[in-house]
């Protein structure tokens, strides 16, 4: 039988609020700003189509959150003593299966919504939305969790870069073109950045109970280092799409991320206590939003 919590003062929307973990959802709103602003600056804005995106993303990182909640529960890696933000599976808050459920449905609802994007873009976009849940199941699912063996970095770079970015732009635009793909890498690696940050904090307790993440693997200087290169790399991309194309160089705004970016870089770098780690996570958020915002109207702007 399954023993839950309800000795607890929080409303239980507040519970699936925290649930959904909305620090982090900046990473898939990101990614369909940028391929929207790429697709309008072509003269291929489709608004039906880019807010079934917004809404389909979002819901694949909710129901991604919501499994990766589960199923760290049932492998134990949400310690008591973890420092990150509340699990509400481990907290005995919400049962597993409801849990389960949860994150089943919203998966189920992101396939309804691509249903249009199906019909729009075709075959290639249905690949794109099932690996997308898929992945988003095997992040911490299945036999060989992506989490848990170094892999969700590749993920997070590949699912919420060049494959989000490009996927927005098509299903607008159509047709695909290689400034897309290439901007595209600029959110992933922010993302994937925002993973560093958290598999910083949680690297004494990940290697406790096996979770063999690259900080973990490789340690700590490798990480920090993984998130000066993910940002720094991201912030000159835009240099180097408007100097190739020879126009849009008022995308160039987008290194503006490093004044903020510095801040959290130092943090990174000479924090003592890994709870501090958790303002970085949510900054660094803020960042990936805050660059999407910079770049796409630099990128709609003429010049």
């Amino acid at each position: 039988m399954e023993m839950v919590n309800t000795q607890t003062a929080l409303p239980r929307w507040k519970v699936w609020w925290l649930a959904a973990r909305p620090k982090t959802l900046w990473a898939s709103v990101a990614p369909v700003l940028m391929g929207t602003a790429m697709a309008y600056a072509d003269g291929k804005f489709h608004w039906l189509a880019a807010l079934a995106a917004l809404v389909g993303a979002v819901l694949i990182q909710i129901g991604t959150n919501l499994a990766n909640d589960y199923y760290d529960y049932l492998k134990g890696a949400d310690q008591q003593g973890r420092l990150g933000p509340l699990r509400v599976t481990q907290a005995g808050l919400i049962a597993p299966t409801t849990m389960k459920r949860a994150f089943v449905f919203t998966f189920f609802l992101a396939f309804v919504i691509g249903t249009y994007l199906i019909w729009r873009g075709g075959i290639p976009i249905l690949i794109i939305g099932l690996l997308s849940i898929l992945f988003g199941i095997l992040y911490t699912g299945g036999p060989y969790p992506l989490g848990y063996n170094g892999l969700g970095d590749i993920f997070v770079l590949i699912f919420f870069g060049p494959v989000a970015v490009g996927g927005t732009y098509y299903v607008q635009a159509l047709t695909l073109t290689p400034e897309v793909a290439i901007a595209g890498l600029a959110p992933g690696l922010l993302s994937t950045a925002l993973l560093t940050v958290n598999n910083l904090r949680d690297i004494d307790t990940d290697r406790e109970v096996g979770k063999k993440t690259l900080a973990v693997r490789f340690g700590k200087h490798f990480a920090q280092w993984e998130y000066v290169f993910c940002i720094l790399v991201a912030a000159f991309l835009p240099v180097y799409l408007s100097m190739t194309l020879h126009t849009h160089y008022f995308s160039i705004l987008a290194i503006l991320i490093l004044i903020p970016a510095i801040g959290e870089i130092k943090t990174v770098f000479n924090f003592n206590d890994p709870a501090v780690l958790n303002q970085t996570l949510a900054r660094t958020g803020k960042m990936v939003f805050i660059y999407s915002l910079l770049f796409s109207i630099g990128w709609i702007l003429p010049g």
